[in-house]
């Protein structure tokens, strides 16, 4: 089997274990069949914007050119840091974009990957967002009013727990399973005085808890872990040729390395597998 395209992030639905489709060009690949086979993955050498479609000799934010990266909203600032939205201000890149994006209800989670941390997602991308970082547990703790209210709840939280994944040691196993319910009891303890400072600020409906949500168990689709993660990257070797042994997150695992899909969308690929 062989087909070329630009590639996308991976498509992912909730399974045991997850089930993962890699879209190439006009190909959805089922990833999760070649899982203990040699698999090549040529770059062509040719990128296109996820966007507009241009051709771009670099990439920005996992998949955008130069200019793209420059106007749209959905690679400005406040994506990475929602408690900088401007929305209110009326300078959104795109008004539309933001109030279908963002001016929506969003979930602040308690997941594990790599350990314990506190994210935001849509409502929508649940569990999307949890299987894309490669988390084995998660658990929905706080409803917000928009993506600015989520951010506000994650700066409050994030200072009494970690708000990234550590990508190599996610990529090393199974992280212990936690208590969730017990850690989200404890944190929200630890941080009452700031949440009713932003309820006092922001309103009561602006942030809902989330009392009565059960912890989500996410299994992947991996025969073996590395020993030590060795990064993959088109740019500096354009021929990934190895055994699959596994997917987690937006990581293909190999016997080799291990490399991020989401960060080369828009790249060229030919993808060859027995």
């Amino acid at each position: 089997m062989t087909v070329t395209g630009d590639l996308r992030k991976m498509q992912t639905e909730l399974a045991e274990p997850v089930i993962y489709h890699l879209p190439v060009g006009d190909d959805r690949i089922a990833m999760n069949e070649l899982i203990g086979k040699p698999v090549t993955l040529a770059y062509t050498g040719e990128i296109h914007c996820i966007a507009c479609g241009r051709k771009t000799n670099k990439s920005f934010n996992q998949g955008y050119c130069f200019p793209c990266m420059r106007s749209l909203a959905e690679c400005d600032t406040c994506i990475v840091k929602p408690e900088l939205c401007h929305f209110h201000e009326g300078t959104c890149r795109d008004e539309q974009w933001g109030l279908s994006h963002c001016m929506q209800d969003h979930i602040v989670y308690l997941a594990n990957s790599s350990g314990v941390k506190v994210g935001i997602t849509r409502q929508s991308q649940i569990p999307t967002r949890w299987m894309d970082q490669g988390a084995t547990q998660a658990l929905p703790i706080y409803r917000a009013k928009n993506r600015y209210m989520s951010g506000l709840m994650e700066m409050v939280l994030k200072n009494h727990v970690a708000d990234k994944t550590d990508w190599r040691k996610m990529l090393k196993g199974v992280s212990p399973a936690v208590d969730l319910e017990q850690r989200r009891a404890a944190l929200l303890a630890e941080c009452a005085e700031e949440i009713a400072q932003l309820k006092s600020t922001h309103g009561d409906d602006a942030f809902v808890p989330i009392n009565d949500a059960a912890a989500l168990d996410i299994q992947y689709p991996v025969t073996e872990y590395p020993a030590k993660v060795a990064s993959l990257n088109f740019d500096k070797n354009p021929t990934v040729s190895a055994q699959l042994m596994g997917i987690k997150g937006q990581y293909l695992i190999f016997d080799n390395g291990v490399i991020n899909m989401r960060k080369f969308a828009g790249y060229g690929v030919s993808l060859t597998s027995a």
